[in-house]
C-alpha cells in the first residue's frame, strides 16, 4: 500500500511538472501563477503546495529534469562517437534540437520564466551552461586522442564560443515567440564553424 501512495505521490509530481512545461510553451514573458497551474492540473493550490513547497520548487524540478536529460545525453554522444569534431557537433545539434522540441523549458534556459522568480533558479541555470561549458572544453581538449593534433587556440575559448552560438539560438528562438528554429541553418553555420576550429 505505501509503495502504491507513493507512486502515486510521485505521478502527480510529474503531472505537475509537465503541465507547468505546457503552459511555459505560452507566450514568452507571460508569467505562470500556481491559481493557473493549479487549474491547468486539476487541482487546488493547497494540493500543488503538498507536492511542492513553493513554486520555485516547481521549476527547481524542470531544470533538473532538463540537467538530467542534457547530461546523460551528451554522455551517450561522447561514447558513441570517437572523432572530436563529430561529438561536437552532435552535442550542438543535439543542444539545439532539444530546446525546439521543449519550447517550454527553452524559456527557462533562456531566463525568460524565471523573471521575477527566486534568485536561486537563475543561479541553478547558470550551473547549468557552466556545466555545458565545461563538458565542451573537455571535449575540445581530447582532440589528441582523436586525430593526433591540438587545437593552437586555447581550447576554454574556443567552448566559450561554441557555448556563446548555443545561447544565442536559445534566445532567438524565445524572442521570436518560437518561430526562428533553433536547428534552422544548422547544417551551414556548422560547415562554417569546423573549417574555423580546424584553422584554430
Amino acid at each position: 500500500m505505501v509503495a502504491k501512495n507513493n507512486n502515486k505521490k510521485a505521478n502527480r509530481k510529474d503531472d505537475i511538472l509537465s503541465a507547468l512545461a505546457i503552459m511555459l510553451e505560452g507566450k514568452p514573458g507571460q508569467r505562470i501563477t500556481t491559481a493557473k497551474l493549479a487549474a491547468e492540473v486539476g487541482v487546488s493550490e493547497a494540493a500543488l503546495y503538498r507536492h511542492f513547497p513553493s513554486k520555485a520548487r516547481m521549476f527547481e524540478g524542470l531544470i533538473d529534469f532538463t540537467e538530467s536529460a542534457i547530461f546523460s545525453h551528451i554522455n551517450l554522444i561522447k561514447e558513441q562517437k570517437k572523432d572530436t569534431f563529430v561529438r561536437i557537433e552532435h552535442i550542438v545539434h543535439f543542444l539545439l534540437g532539444f530546446a525546439e522540441q521543449n519550447p517550454g523549458i527553452t524559456r527557462i534556459l533562456s531566463g525568460d520564466a524565471l523573471l521575477g522568480e527566486n534568485e536561486r533558479l537563475q543561479l541553478r541555470i547558470e550551473h547549468v551552461f557552466s556545466k555545458l561549458e565545461t563538458q565542451l572544453k573537455q571535449t575540445l581538449r581530447e582532440r589528441p586522442t582523436s586525430d593526433g593534433q591540438k587545437f593552437d587556440m586555447d581550447e576554454g575559448v574556443l567552448a566559450n564560443l561554441l557555448l556563446a552560438y548555443i545561447e544565442g539560438r536559445i534566445n532567438q528562438f524565445v524572442r521570436s515567440q518560437f518561430k526562428q528554429k533553433p536547428t534552422q541553418h544548422f547544417k551551414s553555420q556548422w560547415l562554417f564553424f569546423h573549417k574555423q576550429l580546424l584553422q584554430s
